[in-house]
């Protein structure tokens, strides 16, 4: 059984030519999207994926636009609404050192320098210039931290652990 990655969901369709807007989920949209990329489309209810190759990719407003070879028109995708895309884990491929997946992050405790414990990661936002996570504390607060080298000091994927220096006012 294969480890599937989820890089999206299909909210809606777009047109009449078969283009699906898609809300996505990945690190890496413009990679997972290009064209003659193989995505796996997992609908609701059925068993077994559907293997669709990227025909063409774009961005519009908030969304990223994805056409499949041969699906053409509204009718043949008009079903896709609410399905996810994903990859498999062998799609995933090496990142650079200092690079990480979502799901690498998400669910690691983060504490202070100090040894404080802060939560864990229970999400991640991507705003703009740097991607900030989404930390619930143990009282139910959710604290967010900015994935910066200022703050961010050490992680540890194989610990599910990571270390920040707290800027002020970060935390309290």
């Amino acid at each position: 059984m294969a480890n599937w990655f989820n890089v999206g969901k299909i909210v809606n369709t777009h047109g009449i030519h078969g283009e699906v807007r898609v809300i996505s989920k990945t690190d890496f949209p413009e990679e997972r999207y290009a064209v003659g990329n193989q995505l796996m489309l997992f609908l609701q209810g059925k068993q077994e994926p559907i293997a669709l190759t990227v025909r063409s990719y774009r961005r519009h407003k908030n969304f990223d636009l994805l056409m499949f070879e041969g699906y053409t028109n509204i009718n043949m995708v008009e079903s896709w609404k609410n399905s996810i895309l994903k990859v498999s884990a062998e799609q995933l491929g090496e990142l650079p050192s200092g690079e990480y997946y979502f799901h690498e992050i998400i669910g690691c405790d983060v504490i202070t320098n100090d040894n404080r414990y802060i939560g864990v990661v229970k999400e991640i936002l991507t705003p703009g210039a740097n991607d900030v996570w989404v930390v619930k504390s143990e009282s139910g607060k959710e604290i967010l931290i900015p994935y910066i080298a200022d703050v961010v000091i050490d992680i540890s994927i194989n610990e599910k652990k990571i270390i920040i220096e707290p800027m002020v006012g970060l935390i309290e």
